[in-house]
């Protein structure tokens, strides 16, 4: 995909909308807009949203699923990138559910949601799935776990997320397996994610890197 002149769609959570970058102009997308010059990036984060539909209120104000924003994003982009499914794991409470899910209510399901929504509005147009970066509490899920239901490690998120992108043949930016940001090593956490989760600027550029691969691909 040429680049050039082209605006794009951001849907995502905290890490989307500018948590642990200093400013504005270091968050990966914005750094994408300027290696590249992008007509727009459109910053469609909002802090603590997760992909599935909450079953119950939380602290938080129950920010709104991604599938619920989907109408409210620019109809003419020129192509559309999907990054989140940490607070699923970290805090939501939605269970985890089947492949064959088509609701926002399971994690499956919301998968599906979403992406059947995308492509509905964006037929044709690239849209790119990134995977969760890892995070210092990656194997003890979040305190809002539906009741009785199995519980996964933040893998088995990801896992979830390119399995439902390839079904729609998606392409995936699999930060995951290939950011190299693995705040567990405590020299990585330093200089990338200090908080354990968030990306600091260092670790934007990086972002910016992986996902600017994919695009180029797609």
């Amino acid at each position: 995909m040429e680049l050039k002149g082209k605006v794009i769609n951001f849907l995502g959570d905290s890490i989307t909308a500018g948590t642990g970058a200093s400013s504005p102009d270091k968050l990966f997308h914005n750094l994408i807009k300027e290696e590249y010059c992008l007509a727009a990036a459109n910053n469609y984060g909002i802090g603590g949203s997760r992909i599935a539909r909450q079953h119950k209120d939380t602290t938080d104000g129950n920010p709104r699923y991604y599938a619920s924003r989907v109408e409210e994003m620019d109809p003419d982009a020129d192509a559309i990138v999907v990054f989140g499914g940490t607070n699923d794991y970290g805090h939501g409470d939605a269970p985890i559910g089947c492949f064959e899910d088509r609701t926002p209510d399971t994690f499956y399901g919301a998968c599906h949601d979403l992406f059947e929504k995308l492509i509905t509005k964006y037929p044709g147009k690239p849209i790119v799935v990134m995977t969760p970066l890892h995070r210092t509490n990656e194997f003890s899920p979040g305190r809002n776990k539906f009741p009785n239901t199995r519980v996964l490690p933040l893998v088995g998120y990801v896992d979830i997320i390119i399995e439902v992108a390839r079904y729609y043949s998606l392409p995936v930016c699999d930060l995951y397996a290939n950011s190299g940001i693995q705040p567990n090593v405590p020299i990585i956490r330093e200089k990338f994610c200090p908080d354990g989760l968030h990306p600091n600027d260092a670790g934007h550029v990086i972002i910016a890197q992986r996902l600017a691969d994919t695009l180029l691909r797609v």
